[in-house]
C-alpha cells in the first residue's frame, strides 16, 4: 500500500540535522501481511522497488528504497522510496552513456580471455632495444588490442586483440578520423604523409570490425582506437579487391563458420614482418609480408592457427603491385621470420603438417582450403 507522493522531514542527526525529502510512503499490505510482520528485511536500503499494478503484474514506476522499518518514535512499519530522478540530481549522476573519449580505462588485450591463458609475444633482446616504450613498458594498450611498436620502423613488432563473437555491435565508421597516438613521440608513428597521392591505403593489422564488441561505449572507444596509425600499415588500394587477399580479410569470420568456437571468443595476434631490403618509400621501409595467428577453444582444446600473406611491391612515386599469396603455417615459422617468442601453450596449440618451406608449398585459392582441425 502506498501513497503515490509526500513530503517527508527525517532527522539524520549531527551533522545533517533534519531534511524533508520528496518520496513514495509504502505501508504493509494488510490484505497480505508479511509473516515477520516486516515491510523490508536488513539490507534493502538503496534497492530498487518496482511497482505492480492492480492485477499484480509489475509497473513502469520504479523508485529506490531510502528506509524501511520503524521509528524510535513511531512503531508503525512502513517505508519511504524516493524518486529516481531526486537520487540522480543529489548524488549528480545520469543514466546516459559517456562520450567514448570519456572512458579513461583502457585495459588493452586480455590474455585471461579464453579458457587457457594466452600472453602476448615476447620480443628477442634486439627488437626490445627498439621498442617504444610507454609508462617504462613496450605493451601499449588500446580498447580490445595492444601493440609493440618498432621505433626504427614506426609500424608495430605485433598487435595482439581479442574477439567476443557474442557481443560484436554494428557501428558506422563514418567521420572516424586516422590520426597519432598522443601518447607516443609522433615521430615514431608513419602518418598521413605516407599515404598522400599515392595507391596506398592505411590498412588495419587489428580489423575494425573485430573490435568493437562489449557496452556500447566500449564498443565505441574500441572503433576510435582502431584508427591510430600504431595499427595501422600500408596496403595496396587494390587489396581489398583481390581474390587472395580477401582470404585474408575473412580469416577471421570463417574461423566461426568453420569451428565450434567456444564462447565465442577468439584472440589473434598480427603484425608485418620486417626484412632488411624492404622498400624505403618516403622515409619508411613498407613490410611485404604480414601474419595473423588465431587462437581458440574448441571442445576444451586450445588451438592455434597462422597464416603469412606476401605482397611484392614494386615501388617508384607509382606503385605496383604483384599477386597477393596468402599461406598456411605454422606458428613457429612466424617466430622465425619475425624474432618473436610466443607462449608455449600457442606453439604446442598448433597441430599443421606442412612441408618444411614455404616456398614447396601452394597458396590458399579460397577459404576451403584453410585446415582447422
Amino acid at each position: 500500500m502506498s501513497r503515490p507522493f509526500a513530503r517527508v522531514s527525517i532527522d539524520y542527526g549531527p551533522p545533517v540535522g533534519t531534511r524533508e525529502i520528496e518520496c513514495f510512503e509504502i505501508g504493509p499490505d494488510p490484505n497480505k501481511p508479511a509473516d515477520d510482520g516486516e515491510i523490508s528485511a536488513p539490507g534493502d536500503s538503496g534497492a530498487a522497488w518496482l511497482f505492480k499494478t492492480r492485477g499484480g503484474r509489475p509497473s513502469e514506476v520504479l523508485a529506490g528504497l531510502h528506509f524501511g522499518g520503524e521509528s524510535d518514535v513511531d512503531p508503525e512499519e512502513r517505508a519511504l522510496a524516493c524518486f529516481p530522478r531526486a537520487v540522480f540530481e543529489e548524488l549528480k549522476i545520469t543514466l546516459q552513456a559517456p562520450a567514448p573519449e570519456s572512458l579513461e580505462a583502457v585495459t588493452g588485450y586480455d590474455p585471461g580471455f579464453l579458457a587457457v591463458a594466452v600472453a602476448t609475444p615476447r620480443l628477442s633482446p634486439s627488437l626490445k632495444a627498439d621498442a617504444v616504450r610507454l609508462d617504462g613498458t613496450e605493451v601499449i594498450p588500446y580498447t580490445h588490442f595492444s601493440l609493440a611498436l618498432s621505433g626504427t620502423r614506426r609500424f608495430a613488432f605485433w598487435v595482439a586483440w581479442n574477439i567476443d563473437g557474442g557481443a560484436i555491435k554494428k557501428i558506422d565508421r563514418s567521420g572516424i578520423e586516422f590520426k597519432k597516438d598522443p601518447r607516443l613521440p609522433a615521430d615514431a608513428q608513419v602518418g598521413n604523409e605516407m599515404y598522400k597521392g599515392n595507391r596506398l591505403d592505411r590498412g588495419h593489422i587489428a580489423r575494425r570490425a573485430d573490435l568493437i564488441w562489449g557496452p556500447l561505449p566500449e564498443a565505441d572507444r574500441a572503433n576510435t582506437d582502431s584508427f591510430f596509425y600504431t595499427n595501422i600499415t600500408p596496403q595496396m588500394d587494390d587489396f581489398n579487391q583481390s581474390a587472395k587477399a580477401g582470404i585474408w580479410g575473412e580469416l577471421e569470420n570463417a574461423l566461426f563458420e568453420e569451428v565450434e568456437v567456444e564462447g565465442l571468443r577468439i584472440s589473434v595476434f598480427g603484425g608485418p614482418v620486417f626484412h632488411d631490403d624492404d622498400r624505403l618509400f618516403r622515409g619508411a621501409r613498407l613490410p611485404r609480408e604480414f601474419w595473423k595467428v588465431l587462437v581458440y577453444s574448441e571442445k576444451g582444446t586450445l588451438k592455434a592457427k597462422a597464416f603469412l600473406l606476401t605482397q611484392n611491391l614494386v615501388l617508384a612515386e607509382i606503385l605496383e603491385l604483384d599477386e597477393f599469396r596468402v599461406f598456411q603455417v605454422k606458428v613457429g615459422e612466424v617466430q622465425k621470420r619475425t624474432g618473436l617468442k610466443f607462449p608455449a601453450a600457442l606453439v604446442q596449440a598448433d597441430t599443421l603438417v606442412v612441408p618444411e618451406a614455404v616456398e614447396d608449398r601452394a597458396p590458399l585459392e579460397g577459404l576451403a582450403d584453410i585446415n582447422w582441425h
